[in-house]
């Protein structure tokens, strides 16, 4: 079963439609530059009226592992996904308080001996190279990657797939790439930070197909 993330959560009424729809993690953006950030306070307002088993999970930039940990706590997340240029040794002090989601962005120069590097993390987001005209977005881009490379790498690791995916393109994105999970943020937008209930549903419409007809 292929799971679904919903990220860049800003208010309650979409955490409530995508959980309804039968998303399994919501993604809380605290990267300050981001369009899709929310305050720690919002954060918990929606965090503590998730659904049983619905997960939380806490995106970070950049952030020291101590007050990545510290938030992560008082909030009570489920997870951590750290998003930025972190090294190794953050990823490790996170990853002794809490499961860590470490990104990877797949562009022309990616190596895969990122992922070595990375061992402590539980599973691995891919996401689209960072656009160089913009170097303070660290995704959310809608832009997609090479889905052949990511479909090798499900062997060996828990891979969550994002990077422009969409209602149009989710469906073959799974049947290529056989991911643990896919991540979604700008491609279910009316505006950043806003859903849209029509392609939210969309969206889970179309990862239900591509498991009941995975040819």
């Amino acid at each position: 079963m292929v799971r679904v993330k919903i990220c860049g959560i800003t208010n309650p009424a979409d955490a409530r439609l995508a959980t309804e729809l039968g998303a399994h993690a919501l993604g809380f953006n605290f990267y300050e530059k981001s369009p899709r950030a929310v305050s720690p306070a919002d954060a918990w307002d929606m965090r503590r009226k998730l659904a049983p088993f619905v997960s939380a999970v806490g995106i970070f930039v950049n952030w020291k592992p101590s007050a990545v940990t510290a938030l992560a706590t008082s909030l009570r997340l489920d997870a951590v996904q750290l998003h930025g240029d972190e090294c190794a040794h953050h990823v490790d002090d996170c990853s002794r308080r809490l499961p860590v989601i470490k990104a990877l962005r797949v562009g022309p120069d990616f190596s895969l001996k990122e992922f070595p590097r990375y061992h402590s993390a539980c599973a691995f987001l891919l996401d689209a190279a960072r656009d160089t005209s913009r170097p303070e977005q660290f995704g959310g881009t809608g832009r997609t990657l090479d889905w052949s490379l990511a479909s090798k790498l499900v062997a060996s690791y828990r891979i969550i797939l994002a990077g422009g995916l969409t209602p149009e393109n989710v469906a073959e994105a799974i049947r290529v790439v056989r991911p643990y999970a896919v991540d979604v943020a700008s491609g279910v937008e009316s505006r950043p930070g806003m859903k849209d209930p029509g392609k939210l549903r969309a969206f889970f419409d179309e990862v239900a197909r591509a498991q009941c007809d995975p040819a």
